[in-house]
């Protein structure tokens, strides 16, 4: 079955725009989370990968023509994309392509930064003969329409669009941080500096850069090939090429808004596992800030074909049921309690355990008598009988990784089990 976009206006800009999805890093600050997958291949939402939502944004935005480029460990993102985006899934002339690593410039050049990876694959782009280049981040979740970012860059006439957030200074020095003049035009940029600039007419908050950027084709081809031939430089979009030439051309900010209400629209970039844990458990609210109900923007993933949740047995002590959560297709909670959690596929919670406050991934067991507070369980773990994670952090601590907000991260290696690992 072929993806369909909900009904909107795709313009001649967003058919001639092509899609660089940068998805090679492994986001070390998810800890063993992303020890054998890199961070766009982690499931987020119940039955998602970090990779569906920009992924999406681009399908339903009418920008049909995508480039995956992956590095670090990366056969669970290909596996994923293989199966949810392969081209029997799209329509004529639509694509996602995998560019991965593989030393086109010389035998011993991996990418070496975010603009290594674009320059060594500048060959296989210029055969899409694109008159924009859309570049993204594939690690975060956000909902948004390319196309008017994409329709800002042409109407400023801009060689390079900025896509921007407003962000707490205390939280700024994780971004690039931007000044702009009245006009929107960029005049400064500093990468993840560590005292942040302010907003002139808005202290305690800075402009921060989302990773997404819209880039005239010819002008991205002559800045990669400068930037490629400094050996001073490290490569990268943030640290060399854009604090280069915001002095010599046109470079915007977009700012990235609510259309109806104007409010900084959602985002989140889900880098730690306190973030992580927190974005997953937004979900579950009675309204949460991102809607993945939302029929006219749906997010596209690979379908697996699982039986509905089931929830078994109603004695007293020994009732099967979920409060205030979100359980995927193929779980299963027999006689036991799930409290404010998020249960992704094919979870087995077994007789008389409990969860809470977690985020549950795929294929996860939970034995009998099993008590968990406050954790993430990652995909394949089988949790012992009787075993109690959340309520002694010390006793956790030396099993288990905790973060700084008392989250606790079990993976299977941590259960020595690593046979059991699915990715």
């Amino acid at each position: 079955m072929k993806i369909e976009s909900p009904k909107r206006l795709v313009s001649r800009i967003t058919r001639d725009t092509l899609a660089l999805v940068l998805s090679g890093g492994r986001g070390s600050r998810l800890k063993q989370l992303t020890d054998w997958r890199a961070k766009p291949a982690v499931p987020f939402g119940g039955k998602f990968r970090i990779i569906d939502f920009p992924l999406s944004n681009c399908v339903n935005s009418g920008v049909r023509r995508m480039a995956v480029l992956t590095q670090y460990k990366a056969h669970s993102l290909i596996k994923h994309i293989q199966l949810a985006w392969g081209a029997n899934r799209m329509a004529r002339d639509e694509f996602v392509e995998l560019l991965p690593a593989q030393q086109r410039i010389n035998e011993q050049s991996w990418y070496s930064g975010t603009a290594d990876a674009v320059y060594q694959n500048i060959d296989i782009l210029r055969t899409h003969n694109a008159e924009y280049i859309l570049i993204l981040a594939g690690d975060h979740i956000y909902k948004m329409d390319y196309g008017p970012m994409i329709a800002y860059h042409v109407e400023k006439n801009a060689d390079l669009t900025i896509g921007c957030i407003e962000v707490p200074v205390r939280d700024a020095s994780s971004f690039g941080v931007m000044g702009i003049d009245k006009a929107g035009r960029v005049n400064m940029f500093l990468e993840k500096p560590k005292d942040p600039p302010q907003m002139p007419d808005c202290p305690g908050v800075s402009l921060a850069s989302m990773g997404i950027y819209v880039f005239n084709t010819k002008f991205l081809f002559e800045q990669l090939i400068y930037d490629a031939d400094d050996p001073h430089s490290e490569h990268d979009f943030g640290k060399n090429i854009i604090p280069r030439v915001i002095k010599n051309y046109q470079v915007y900010a977009y700012p990235f808004r609510d259309i109806q209400s104007g409010a900084q629209a959602y985002w989140r970039d889900v880098g730690t596992i306190d973030s992580y844990w927190a974005a997953n458990l937004e979900l579950i609210g009675v309204t949460p800030d991102l809607n993945l109900y939302d029929t006219e923007w749906p997010i596209w993933t690979h379908q697996e074909q699982l039986p509905p949740a089931k929830f078994v047995f109603d004695d007293v002590d020994r009732r099967g049921m979920a409060v205030d959560s979100m359980v995927s297709g193929g779980c299963i909670i027999s006689g036991a309690l799930v409290r404010h959690s998020l249960l992704f596929s094919n979870v087995l919670v077994n007789e008389h355990a409990s969860v809470e406050d977690s985020v549950i991934l795929p294929n996860v067991v939970i034995n009998e008598r099993v008590k968990i507070r406050k954790a993430v369980i990652d995909k394949g773990c089988v949790i012992p009988e009787g075993m109690e994670i959340g309520f002694d952090l010390s006793l956790d601590r030396q099993r288990f990784e905790i973060s700084e907000g008392g989250v606790v991260l079990v993976t299977p290696d941590m259960l020595g089990q690593r046979l059991h690992m699915v990715r």
